[in-house]
């Protein structure tokens, strides 16, 4: 039966045992997110290795994960995902250990960061279509909204946390307290009834593939979208590696700067989240999408030339508002347009384009950053992000306004 009003997915079983495992699982993760950029800055000082690392995480998902998609159409949900979330206690683990013991290098931190990244490789695109398996089409803006507010909401506990964790107990309790986190979604799992249903029988792994792509090539609105996706993975979230080139030269704020910073990004991006699961459904998305992608593009400019630690707190926030407004709208349009049985192939894409180009991305700038400087090089990015806004918003803007798709 459809639910209906504000929050409306959390009245599934289902969906609030998974979004409470989320809430504390990934405020471990970002507590690791953060201490894992301080470990690696505070080894090198260089934005090169911290783009590097950041690559090396991400560069799994852009080979693996459309591997992803067809795995997650061919198994049971969830237990894909208790599989993931037992591995990913493993590099957490390990990093807790060599940092404990002063063995470790920054060669040993991308190397668990590609472990983990392979993992997700898997886990992101099973997680992305698990969502309306629980809940139903009918409730998926809502889900994917308030799974984006758990996301956003541990952005902000677990980056103020690892801020002082790193302060006051070191950086190994960032990675141990994370390696615990993951037993509150594995328990959650555990308790669900929903297994994930396995909609048809797989013709190969190439015929596979080639059903996700062509779909999303025969379907230009969706292909427009994750195309604008793909720049901002490639030029503008590759700011986030570079936070601590931030907190640490530009502002002098030192851990608890790269806390705040990241947090403050992670406030604006929970707003975005709670506003949309409370609105229940956006009228027309794709206008929605734009105005929120000319915010994020702005704001990013606007942050890398800022000198003044309190106005790039409040800009970040803006940044992080625009980038998840846009993403949460464009993932549950993409959601209600793809056939159940192709669902994770699709959102195994979207990864690709949203995660998978990000390693390329932290290549390219940190890079640029070792040679003309960190805040030019966030600037080049927020300006170019800029002009793909504009060109996205042209069309949409001229059209008149949708039905509602839900």
């Amino acid at each position: 039966m459809q639910r209906t009003g504000r929050f409306s997915a959390l009245y599934y079983r289902d969906f609030r045992l998974f979004w409470f495992g989320q809430v504390i699982s990934l405020s471990g993760t970002w507590m690791q997110s953060v201490a894992q950029g301080w470990l690696v800055y505070s080894l090198t000082k260089s934005p090169f290795y911290l783009g590097m690392v950041a690559a090396a995480a991400s560069l799994p998902v852009l080979l693996f994960t459309l591997l992803g998609g067809v795995i997650a159409d061919r198994f049971p949900k969830r237990n894909l995902l208790l599989l993931t979330q037992a591995l990913s206690v493993i590099p957490a683990v390990m990093l807790g250990i060599l940092t404990s013991l002063n063995l470790v290098t920054v060669w040993q931190v991308a190397l668990l960061a590609a472990l983990l990244g392979t993992i997700n490789a898997v886990d992101l695109p099973t997680r992305q279509s698990f969502l309306i398996e629980m809940v139903g089409k009918g409730n998926i803006v809502n889900a994917i909204a308030l799974n984006s507010a758990a996301f956003n909401g541990a952005r902000i506990i677990g980056p103020m946390i690892a801020g002082m964790s790193i302060a006051y107990l070191g950086i190994p309790a960032c990675f141990y307290i994370n390696a615990l986190s993951f037993v509150a979604v594995i328990i959650a799992l555990l308790r669900m009834d929903a297994r994930g249903d396995i909609k048809v029988r797989s013709e190969g792994i190439m015929r596979d593939l080639q059903k996700g792509i062509g779909f999303i090539r025969g379907n230009d609105e969706i292909l427009r979208v994750m195309l604008l996706i793909a720049v901002f993975s490639i030029v503008g979230l590759p700011y986030i590696s570079l936070l601590p080139v931030f907190a640490g030269e530009v502002f002098h704020e030192g851990p608890k700067g790269l806390g705040f910073l990241v947090g403050a990004s992670g406030i604006g991006a929970l707003a975005a989240a709670l506003g949309i699961a409370t609105m229940g459904n956006i009228e027309n998305k794709t206008r929605f999408m734009s105005f929120a992608a000319i915010c994020f593009s702005i704001a990013l400019l606007i942050f890398s030339i800022s000198k003044i630690f309190w106005i790039s707190l409040a800009v970040i926030m803006v940044c992080g508002w625009g980038m998840v407004s846009y993403l949460a709208a464009a993932n549950s349009h993409i959601q209600v347009s793809v056939p159940d049985e192709i669902r994770g192939r699709v959102m195994s894409v979207y990864s690709f384009v949203f995660l998978g180009l990000v390693p390329i991305g932290n290549a390219i700038m940190g890079l640029v950053a070792d040679r003309i400087g960190t805040t030019h090089t966030v600037a080049i990015g927020g300006g170019i992000c800029i002009l793909a806004s504009l060109i996205f918003a042209k069309r949409h803007l001229r059209k008149p306004p949708e039905s509602p798709a839900i």
